[in-house]
């Protein structure tokens, strides 16, 4: 609720960087309780249920924090922090002077929808969570448009199929709740369990997944991500590409496993026969595109999709293990992908540039940033001693566990695509020298960038060694989900 509240006064100051310090504290605020809660929910496993207003559950709205949305929260603080130590001098760049308190007040409203879908326990609620969140994002990347015009169409092409997908989602939950008679989350996990394949509530379920699948960016439903990514403000593609997508996970695994059971026939059989096909299509078939990209961003756009996939497979073995793996890569895709993109926006930031042919030296004129996007890039690319090659060897494990070879497979053919695309783009940094055309001297990368930037760059390496830690937060996550969650 802070960073709601917050936003307000954002956006009636008119000075950008009192808004920003706004929003830093705000964030900064979230960030604490998610400590705090998550801290609650490690000791003993417990379950922490608010009611709103003072009104119970079923008939208020009531928060539920389990040790799966626990995780969440932390992430989400964690990387809405760092990404807004990384946005004060690349908004200052992108953002014009008199929109700036606008903008972080939209921010502020982003993360409080996120944060509000990863906590609520009301199904009705998380919609209007999700629409406050998905609003802003709308807004935020639009203003990427003093850059590059294609923001606006980005912008305008993820409202289009974004509303679709709140439709469908919205539409999943009349059902749901025609048949239970609740919008309450437990209390429809115990109407539904006590029905017998009732044919409305299988609907409905249907109409949830496709609709968060599109918000997930779940392959073939991933065609907003790639120009939103791309023509974004380089901090809200940073923001995005570690929370957006991850929180809509999260929705499809509390929806499979925790309001509906994974182990029902049809929910099994959407599993096996929907998620998993799509999730491997996305690996392969969005690694295939990201090889032909030339806009780095949009490279790692695609490659988000093909990461989409492997938490998916994970999600589609209908195993606690599967699942602890699917969590793994989804915690490890936010540190590679803030590295890489707060890399980006530090190269955009000295030199404006996006192409890879325009990367060429940067090896030798921004070595220190140079090497922490070579970390992300060979965390994406699953090298030992990284958390990318982790939580695909948990991915490898729980698919070998189940039988599935031709996952492996997959995994394996998926990893090898990625080497070639982040060769392309660390051959022109580091082999390739500089051109006649080159821009000189960059500016100095400011510490607001660089510390964030190091900080995730340094997880990549010291979570890709001591994994324990990682690995522990997702095996307690997939464990509320398959036999905790939501269910009293």
């Amino acid at each position: 609720m802070i960073p709601l509240i917050m936003s307000a006064p954002a956006a009636m100051i008119k000075n950008g960087r009192v808004a920003w310090a706004i929003a830093v504290l705000s964030v900064l605020a979230s960030l604490v309780l998610a400590a705090e809660i998550f801290l609650a929910t490690r000791a003993d496993g417990a379950i922490i249920s608010y009611a709103m207003g003072g009104w119970e559950p079923p008939f208020g709205i009531e928060y539920r924090i389990d040790a799966l949305n626990a995780a969440l929260l932390l992430l989400l603080g964690s990387t809405g922090f760092l990404a807004l130590m990384f946005a004060g001098p690349s908004v200052a760049d992108e953002i014009a002077r008199g929109k700036r308190s606008l903008f972080y007040s939209a921010f502020l409203i982003c993360f409080a929808g996120l944060s509000g879908v990863a906590s609520t326990g009301d199904a009705f609620n998380l919609f209007v969570f999700l629409e406050i969140s998905s609003i802003a994002t709308y807004a935020i990347i639009a203003m990427g448009w003093r850059n590059d015009r294609q923001a606006l169409t980005a912008s305008f092409n993820y409202l289009v199929m974004g509303t679709i997908g709140a439709t469908f989602f919205v539409i999943g939950v009349g059902f749901i709740y025609m048949t239970t008679g609740t919008l309450n989350m437990a209390d429809q996990a115990q109407a539904i369990a006590a029905m017998n394949g009732n044919r409305a509530v299988e609907v409905g379920f249907a109409f949830i997944l496709v609709g968060i699948g599109l918000k997930a960016a779940l392959f073939p439903l991933h065609q907003w991500l790639p120009n939103a990514y791309a023509y974004a403000p380089n901090f809200v593609t940073t923001f995005l590409a570690t929370t957006a997508t991850k929180v809509a996970f999260y929705v499809i695994i509390r929806y499979s496993y925790d309001v509906f059971s994974v182990h029902t026939g049809f929910v099994s059989n959407a599993m096996i026969w929907v998620i998993t096909p799509l999730a491997i299509a996305g690996m392969l078939v969005a690694s295939t595109q990201a090889l032909f990209q030339n806009n780095v961003r949009r490279l790692f756009a695609y490659s988000s999709v093909a990461q989409v996939g492997y938490m998916m497979l994970g999600l589609g073995m209908a195993t606690s293990l599967g699942l602890a793996a699917g969590m793994l890569h989804l915690i490890n895709h936010a540190m590679m992908k803030g590295a890489l993109f707060m890399a980006l926006g530090a190269f955009a930031l000295s030199y404006g540039i996006r192409r890879i042919e325009d990367f060429k030296g940067l090896g030798q004129a921004m070595p220190v940033t140079s090497a922490a996007f070579t970390v992300g890039a060979l965390s994406l690319v699953g090298v030992p001693f990284t958390v990318g090659f982790i939580s695909k060897f948990y991915l490898i494990q729980a698919a070998l566990d189940a039988g599935w070879w031709w996952a492996v497979a997959a995994i394996l053919i998926s990893s090898v695509i990625a080497v070639f695309y982040v060769y392309r783009i660390l051959v022109a940094i580091w082999v390739t020298p500089q051109g006649e055309t080159d821009k000189g001297a960059p500016r100095r990368v400011p510490l607001a960038i660089a510390v964030p930037l190091g900080v995730l760059a340094l997880a990549n390496l010291v979570f890709g060694v001591y994994a324990d830690p990682i690995v522990s937060i997702a095996r307690a996550a997939a464990d509320a989900a398959v036999y905790g969650g939501v269910t009293p």
